[in-house]
């Protein structure tokens, strides 16, 4: 499911290599929502990772963008304890100023629908956040 909102560019930190196979850069946006007259402001902090990371330099701190991004969790268990975790991962950043075209658009990523051996020992069972590519849900009610 591939998502978009529009906001603020609040604040943009550093990439970080978390390892040698993955690296992420984080950001947060500033959404400002009226309802019944009031304005309520919420911030999001999302992520970038591998080479989308070099997206975010186009921007500046206080920059109105649409950002698509999809919503990817992961659960893992220590101690006995079930954790999850929830992932706001952009995959686009476009100016949101009207008739700018600071980014080329970009085609959502691919989502490897691969295997893995990390739930308990129990072969051949899909990963947990598989997410497919929003080109290929099909959505339809029918």
């Amino acid at each position: 499911m591939s998502l978009e909102v529009t906001g603020k560019l609040l604040v943009k930190y550093d990439a970080q290599q978390v390892n040698d196979r993955f690296k992420k850069r984080e950001f947060v946006l500033e959404l400002a929502e009226e309802i019944n007259g009031n304005v309520y402001t919420n911030y999001a902090k999302m992520q970038l990772v591998q080479q989308k990371c070099d997206i975010l330099d186009r921007f500046n701190e206080g920059d109105s963008v649409k950002v698509s991004f999809n919503i990817k969790g992961n659960r893992w268990e220590r101690d006995g304890k079930v954790n999850f975790i929830t992932n706001l991962d952009a995959w686009r950043i476009e100016s949101a100023a009207a008739g700018s075209n600071m980014a080329a658009p970009q085609a959502a990523p691919a989502y490897n629908n691969s295997y893995n051996n990390n739930n308990g020992g129990q072969q051949g069972t899909p990963n947990n956040f598989y997410n497919p590519s929003p080109e290929n849900v099909d959505d339809l009610p029918f």
